[in-house]
């Protein structure tokens, strides 16, 4: 009988990744990043004397540029997947206000029912794919992909369902029966498109899982210019007209899916896949409540948006066409605040599994600086050009009035967006998701959202609709920060290690005869 230190830090993901790796990844350092950095301290932003103030204005400048230059390429790969819808939208729209009001609320109806279970659903991805690329099998990690496909497949099966009965849901909600008709029409055109949207999504986090973070963006730019060609000759061309926008989006998604899926099979990507497996059957259930959970993370704030749309249907066609405007240019400026929060929660994750706690603290104050800086931009911007902005979108005089009239409330809220993206992707890198959807759904619907409502049938309209979310945002932002910054890091580094399935001491006893 004896006793065997184990140092864990020897055996951190990142350390397992490098040796195993080694031997190719000079030539490709740009493509594979390291899931968390090797805990001895290469910390990029304490080289120099570690003794330092963790908040001296070097280590923040430092940490400032690091979550700018990480920030980008997620900024730009969510862009060009918001572009697919933001294209549809604008293509179909300048025929007709109608058809700008149809096309725009029946994709944010889609974002809050199916969009949500590719962007909150993938967490568990997120989640589980650490141990499973790192552990002694790497196929595991297809496995887990293999019971992603079939569970968040199986969580689609309602969805589209709902879709092809929305014409009953969006009657039963008081919407205007010629809405309700053509969304419920553009809707069905767009069944056999979303499973492609969710798949994409997550082959997209099966590779991100290995570090390859570029392939998503490389496809995208492929697949972009040609959304905008097929909307194109599908609504105008071939004279499909309304219908003919989601068929060429959803032909876009499955077209993003297939190209991500070659790129795994040929480029980079594959040495995790094992094949089609029975074990992808088993521990189902855990999937299943970590991608619930997600879900409802990201689903607490879309679903006040629609609540918000469905609102402004009841306010009249020109309402409802500004709103869709608005809601459309925002899914776009909303990537800034999430890319800010992806590479926030990636930063904070890596530094706790440094246990390095004054550096996560640093990166969550300093993520929550830049996105204040960045959605100061934004808002300056968007004030400056409301009367052009509102002319992408449609040339019709009052929607275009209405528009710039309710777009001050949309800039003034882009600093608690990047303030609630920024702090949220901490609560994240803490593993913390629950906390951000409590805030969510007591700001948004125990105050702010009602407020917002009321104020527009009582004489505000659309103003007073954004200007509940606005409130609800400020409060989001405001409490999520408090949040973060009254956290005790050592407990969180100590939360770190128990989800590694090592704890803080860094010590086992191993009993041998």
């Amino acid at each position: 009988m004896y006793k065997v230190r184990i140092n864990y830090t020897k055996y951190l993901p990142s350390q397992l990744t490098t040796m195993s790796n080694s031997s190719s990844r000079s030539s490709q350092d740009d493509e594979h990043v390291p899931l968390i950095p090797n805990p001895i301290n290469n910390n990029p932003s304490c080289r120099g004397d570690c003794e330092e103030s963790p908040f001296s204005r070097t280590l923040i400048l430092n940490e400032f540029r690091l979550l700018l230059k990480n920030s980008i390429p997620v900024i730009l790969a969510y862009t060009l997947q918001n572009s697919l819808q933001t294209m549809s939208v604008l293509i179909i729209g300048r025929s007709s206000p109608e058809n700008l009001a149809t096309s725009a609320f029946s994709q944010m109806f889609a974002m809050v029912t199916a969009w949500v279970i590719a962007l909150g659903g993938t967490t568990a991805i997120d989640t589980l794919a650490s141990s499973s690329f790192t552990g002694s099998d790497k196929r595991d990690l297809g496995i887990l992909l293999q019971r992603g496909f079939l569970v968040l497949g199986l969580f689609y099966i309602p969805i589209a369902a709902l879709w092809a009965f929305s014409e009953h849901v969006f009657l039963f909600l008081g919407q205007d029966p010629q809405l309700s008709r053509d969304s419920a029409y553009f809707l069905t055109g767009l069944i056999p498109g979303g499973l492609g949207y969710i798949y994409f999504e997550l082959i997209k986090k099966y590779l991100q899982a290995q570090g390859i973070m570029r392939a998503g963006t490389y496809v995208l730019l492929i697949i972009s210019p040609l959304n905008a060609a097929l909307n194109y000759t599908f609504c105008y061309t071939l004279n499909i007209g309304l219908l003919g926008a989601p068929i060429a989006t959803g032909l876009c998604y499955w077209l993003s899916f297939a190209m991500l899926v070659l790129y795994a099979r040929f480029i980079a990507g594959s040495e995790c896949w094992g094949g089609w497996s029975r074990e992808a059957f088993h521990d189902i259930g855990t999937f299943a409540k970590l991608a619930v959970l997600g879900i409802v993370h990201v689903g607490t704030e879309w679903w006040a948006f629609e609540i918000v749309a469905l609102a402004a249907g009841r306010l009249g066609n020109v309402s409802l066409a500004a709103q869709s405007v608005i809601m459309t240019a925002d899914q776009v400026l909303n990537t800034i605040p999430f890319g800010i929060g992806v590479a926030t929660s990636t930063r904070i994750g890596n530094l706790l599994g440094e246990r390095d706690e004054r550096g996560a603290a640093r990166a969550a104050h300093t993520s929550a600086a830049l996105s204040i800086a960045l959605g100061s931009i934004v808002m300056a911007v968007l004030i400056g050009t409301r009367d052009q902005f509102a002319k992408l979108f449609n040339d019709d005089g009052d929607v275009v009035r209405l528009t710039a009239g309710v777009l001050p409330y949309v800039a003034a809220f882009q600093v608690a967006d990047g303030l609630n993206g920024s702090c949220g992707g901490s609560l994240r890198g803490m593993g913390r998701q629950h906390v951000g959807a409590l805030v969510n759904l007591v700001c948004y619907y125990c105050g702010a959202l009602p407020l917002g409502i009321w104020l527009a049938f009582w004489g505000w309209g659309l103003q007073g609709l954004w200007a509940g979310q606005c409130i609800a945002l400020y409060l989001v932002g405001m409490f999520e920060w408090i949040i973060v910054a009254r956290s005790q890091w050592d407990r969180e580094v100590r939360k770190a290690f128990q989800r590694m399935g090592l704890d803080g001491s860094f010590e086992e006893e191993v009993e041998r005869e």
